[in-house]
């Protein structure tokens, strides 16, 4: 934050001492880590009878990271000059793999500030180990029972701190907190994260999926995005509308009438899809929310057994709808009532654009009633009230909850509380009617009329039916529904069913909006009439590709079919097979790219 002063001038002090503060918690993990090894020696050593031990190796150890910490840190200043980004693996095997061409890029560096920023920092760092570690330990006669007691206290104090204290571990979303990048940045601990990016780099090298030619996978792709003409139907009255995504908690076709044929779960979706837009043949991407998110709002496919919310630097390199429309003048927002640190939601939102952030923190404790946050009600609400502060036009974007294991609900259960079953329709059914009290104050408000409303679920799942297998079709179908007055008479209770997917509501959405939707290269626009009608969706083991209503299913690991409707048309499953196996191939290959 010294060095990079000038990037903080217009950003208020209390936002400056605010990285400090969220700064903490990987601090505390990445010197928890470092005291793993001291720790461990110091116990063995209150477990013997001797009165008092040699500490001073712990001196020349601290030494070590004094050294390579000081290090790291004045040329992660350079890299960040230079890239923008943290240090990280690619910045590591990049000075490996090519160390002249780094060299090279660093001659730009200024080396004054360089070795000055490198002697402050060895100099605390040895006077303070100088200071505060002793040479010598004295131990005192203890009972065993106390020394087992501190023990168990000090390990466990340790393994929090490396961890973190709540439901969601450590990670780097931890660290983000800002709109102003620089912070979020400034906050997230170096080291912790070039490990985390070392890590995470070494299970990424090389694809996992590698079916034919490279170039062949990517020319079957490319060709399955090709249209003959770039053209769209045009379903709203203005190009500019309000814009509100409702991402469906585990929102599975089966819960609907609509598309799933059970009655009176979800009365005013199957309300919204008679008077609006209903897609009634899309699939989601994943089984998971951080692929349904990322799948939703950038159009980025799943990839199986790995997803880019895990690597937060590559994540920053996609596009995204949020983007897209702030550069064309959005207000955006994203409501949560969960933990946006959870599976690194919030560096998603804080680095696509997303100018507001309201999670399960700005709600008070008494409303955090479930284990997961607050419920969906309460959020729905909180939109709402902000929606009516908010210039137009606004871009906001609802992740609900309640409609999430272990099915908690602040309302008597619809339909019983005696299994998951019911249960999961019961929450299903209370997520339904904040949808339909929502939307019965918001058309009291003066932006309503000019306002879209999108409604797709997260991903599948296998309840209600309790019928659907993980590499089953039907698992990730899914509603997507567009609603609101900006629609045109003439498409209100109009059903478009070609074969969909979650990623396309990225170039569907811009198309609509008159945006250019070309570098969603995953996505494609489900109202182009040339667009292929065809979806793709991973698990952890395999993927499944469905081609105009033909779906094939295939294990990665088992290299077998799992699942084909359609298994006397050998042909077509070969030719399905095949391109799936190309997806796969170069989504992964783009993704060890970005």
């Amino acid at each position: 934050m010294f060095v990079f002063h000038i990037k903080l001038r217009n950003i208020t002090l209390s936002q400056k001492l605010a990285a400090y503060y969220h700064a903490l918690r990987l601090d505390f993990s990445t010197a928890a880590y470092l005291s793993v090894i001291p720790l461990l020696i110091y116990t063995f050593w209150y477990f013997t009878d001797r009165e008092k031990i040699n500490f001073n190796w712990a001196r020349k150890y601290n030494a070590i990271f004094i050294v390579l910490f000081s290090l790291i840190s004045v040329v992660n200043l350079n890299i960040y000059r230079e890239w923008g980004s943290k240090i990280n693996s690619r910045a590591v095997e990049f000075a490996i793999r090519t160390p002249n061409e780094s060299l090279a890029s660093g001659a730009s560096s200024p080396i004054l500030e360089t070795l000055l920023a490198l002697i402050v920092l060895l100099a605390i760092g040895f006077y303070l180990n100088f200071v505060l570690v002793k040479r010598h330990i004295q131990f005192y006669k203890t009972p065993l029972w106390a020394k087992f007691s501190i023990t168990i206290l000090t390990l466990t104090l340790n393994f929090l701190l490396i961890r973190g204290v709540g439901n969601v571990p450590n990670s780097q979303s931890m660290a983000f907190f800002s709109t102003h990048q620089i912070l979020n940045h400034a906050s997230l601990n170096t080291e912790w994260n070039l490990v985390s990016s070392i890590l995470a780099n070494g299970k990424i090298k090389k694809n996992r999926y590698i079916y034919q030619d490279q170039k062949l996978a990517d020319l079957e792709v490319k060709n399955l995005y090709h249209v003959e003409k770039d053209t769209t139907i045009s379903i709203l009255n203005t190009s500019k509308p309000n814009v509100v995504i409702f991402i469906l908690e585990s929102f599975t076709a089966d819960l609907t009438k609509t598309l799933g044929n059970e009655n009176g779960i979800t009365p005013n979706l199957d309300s919204l899809a008679k008077n609006g837009v209903l897609f009634s043949q899309i699939y989601a991407t994943g089984n998971r929310t951080d692929k349904g998110l990322i799948g939703s709002l950038t159009g980025f496919p799943t990839l199986a057994v790995a997803n880019i919310v895990s690597w937060p630097e590559k994540m920053q390199k996609i596009p995204a709808i949020s983007r897209k429309l702030y550069r064309n003048g959005y207000q955006t927002s994203f409501y949560y009532g969960g933990e946006s640190e959870f599976d690194n939601y919030k560096a998603f939102i804080l680095g696509h654009q997303y100018k507001k952030l309201t999670d399960r923190n700005n709600f008070e404790k008494k409303d955090i009633s479930s284990k997961w946050g607050a419920y969906d009600g309460l959020v729905f609400n909180r939109q709402l009230a902000d929606a009516n502060k908010t210039k137009q036009p606004f871009f906001s974007t609802i992740l609900s909850l309640t409609n999430h294991e272990p099915f908690e609900l602040p309302v008597n259960y619809k339909f019983g509380s005696a299994d998951n079953v019911q249960r999961f329709k019961s929450t299903a059914f209370y997520t339904d009617s904040c949808i339909g009290s929502y939307l019965s104050e918001a058309k009291k408000q003066p932006w309503y009329k000019n306002t879209l409303f999108v409604f797709i679920a997260d991903h599948g799942h296998t309840l209600p039916k309790n019928n659907h297998e993980i590499y089953e079709p039907q698992r990730y179908h899914i509603p997507l529904i567009f609603y609101g007055d900006v629609i045109k008479s003439d498409f209100k209770g109009k059903i478009f069913d070609h074969t969909g997917s979650q990623q396309d509501l990225s170039a569907t959405l811009l198309s609509q909006l008159n945006i250019s939707n070309k570098d969603f290269r995953w996505s494609k626009n489900l109202l182009n009439p040339y667009s292929k009608h065809f979806a793709y969706f991973s698990w952890d083991n395999g993927f499944g590709f469905i081609d105009n209503g033909h779906a094939v299913t295939f294990d990665n690991l088992g290299k077998s079919v799992l699942y084909n409707n359609k298994p006397e048309d050998a042909k077509q499953t070969n030719q399905i097979l095949n391109t799936g196996k190309a997806y796969i191939q170069s989504v992964y290959q783009h993704f060890i790219d970005l």
